[in-house]
């Protein structure tokens, strides 16, 4: 344990274009954008999707969140942790304490920012995390501590080196009202385009650097810029872009890909974040054609994951058998993927095989093929997706279809970006506690074991054996990495591709120099 906290070491970190010159324009400051203007975002999505409040938050919801409230520290535009209300931090040697000093600054209510204050809030939020997979990740902290003066101390079951990452989630802001970087107000409501419902506009604008934690600095206004976020369809949000109204489209998903139109004017605009997470077929229960690991290994083997994901033509996409991806740096290796020494006419074999004995038991009369419905959203994207799912899974006589009751769907999409850098995110996705599917006790067992494990070979190992646990068993069908995607304008700072696909607020209003 170190004996004092000095010294401290600072980790700061489509369709149509309006005219040929706008498009020219476009390179420079970005059409109907001043360079030290209101700087306008279109959000992929709704009101209350940006405006949700409570601990579970929706992706449109934690932007908000992480631009007008704080936590120890926060992710920037490249998804790394910078500080926040936490200046620096030590980290102990054995990876079982982190030791942070807060910055000299008060609540919004004028109160003092002591690390008794912050203790408390962060136990509050942890425990209105409990029962979400949020939750299960922070489970590690054993105990927060309020130390002398600004210092708070978290100490750790076992080691979790990415535990600031967890930390500069959204959800884990202080929830003092007004205690981050910017403010946030309603602008005036825009009428909806065509059959769309009126939309509320959200400006945000920088508070002053006392405000901040910062020196004051005169003149400070000159580098930063109001921002405008203006929620929208997706094919709105792309005509505003189109049209120089919008500098940015956030939110891209791979339901609304399709509407893209890559063409020589815009090339280049289309960011697609290198994410890590879950996107696959998760199986609700164990019933019928999937009441059978072996049977939901069929509906694993049969699927061309190369081939699903070509129409959308995503350079860079890997596909994977796994539940964990690949080459995380808590990876241990030990985990490959599956049926690796099998072709695909190899595994179809086998796959149709098994239905064909499923199909067999059912009934005197075999019927032509097995039925599988699919909990899957609308959109162009998940409509191609589904489409080419229905082809894979035809090849071994299952018809597989879109449910008209997602509840009672027999597999379910998930699609989903990862936390944090670490196996133990994807395994906590299906742990039996959160009651969201088919899960493993024994899987959720090895996890829970390496919790208390501190020689890091036995947690590694313990955890990959929840992997291959959870393979055994089947509960989820991997694809791939989640598609998550933006539109920017060409020389535009504040926005960088990164693998938890979050692009914060705060630095897109600031002034490019």
């Amino acid at each position: 344990m170190l004996a004092s906290l000095a010294p401290f070491h600072h980790r700061a970190v489509r369709p149509m274009v309006r005219s040929l010159a706008c498009a020219l324009a476009l390179s420079l400051a970005g059409c109907g954008q001043s360079s030290d203007g209101e700087f306008t975002v279109a959000w992929i999505g709704d009101d209350d999707d940006l405006l949700a409040e409570g601990l579970r938050l929706s992706s449109g919801a934690q932007l908000v969140r992480a631009a007008t409230e704080s936590g120890l520290v926060t992710l920037d535009a490249r998804g790394e942790v910078v500080p926040a209300l936490a200046e620096r931090w030590i980290v102990t040697d054995d990876g079982l304490s982190f030791i942070f000093r807060l910055r000299e600054d008060e609540w919004a209510d004028g109160s003092e920012m002591s690390a008794e204050s912050v203790r408390d809030a962060l136990r509050r939020n942890l425990r209105a995390l409990r029962g979400t997979s949020l939750g299960l990740d922070l489970s590690p902290i054993d105990e927060i501590r309020a130390m002398t003066g600004r210092v708070v101390e978290i100490r750790l079951t076992t080691p979790v080196p990415e535990l600031l990452t967890l930390l500069a989630q959204p959800e884990l802001a202080l929830r003092e009202e007004g205690a981050g970087p910017m403010t946030m107000e309603r602008a005036e409501t825009r009428p909806g385009e065509g059959d769309e419902t009126p939309v509320a506009e959200m400006l945000f604008r920088f508070k002053p650097p006392a405000e901040r934690g910062l020196p004051d600095m005169p003149e400070w206004q000159k580098d930063v810029r109001d921002l405008l976020v203006v929620p929208a369809s997706a094919s709105r949000a792309l005509t505003m872009f189109d049209d120089g109204d919008a500098s940015i489209v956030l939110g891209g998903r791979i339901d609304n890909l399709p509407l893209v139109d890559i063409g020589p004017l815009s090339r280049g605009t289309l960011q697609i974040d290198p994410a890590i997470g879950l996107f696959g077929l998760r199986v609700r229960e164990a019933n019928g054609l999937l009441e059978e690991p072996v049977l939901r290994e069929a509906v694993a083997m049969a699927i061309d994951r190369p081939a699903v994901m070509a129409p959308f033509s995503v350079g860079g996409w890997a596909a994977s058998t796994r539940l964990v991806a690949p080459g995380l740096p808590g990876d241990s290796g030990l985990v490959g993927e599956r049926w690796a020494d099998q072709s695909l006419e190899q595994r179809r074999e086998t796959a149709r095989a098994r239905v064909q004995q499923y199909l067999a038991r059912q009934a005197s009369e075999t019927p032509a093929a097995a039925r599988l419905t699919l909990a899957i959203d609308e959109g162009p994207g998940l409509d191609l997706l589904l489409q080419g799912l229905a082809e894979q899974l035809a090849t071994i006589n299952i018809r597989l279809e879109r449910a008209e009751d997602p509840d009672k769907a027999d597999l379910v999409l998930m699609d989903r970006v990862a936390r944090f850098s670490d196996p133990r995110w994807f395994l906590n996705q299906f742990a039996c506690s959160l009651g969201q599917g088919l899960c493993s006790e024994q899987a959720d067992s090895f996890v829970s074991q390496s919790m208390n494990a501190l020689d890091p070979i036995v947690r590694a190992s313990l955890i990959a054996q929840a992997e291959l646990q959870f393979a055994r068993d089947n509960v989820y069908i991997p694809i791939g990495a989640p598609i998550r995607w933006s539109l920017v304008r060409s020389g535009m700072q504040g926005f960088s591709p990164n693998r938890y696909a979050f692009h914060p607020l705060p630095p897109m209003a600031e002034v490019p120099r």
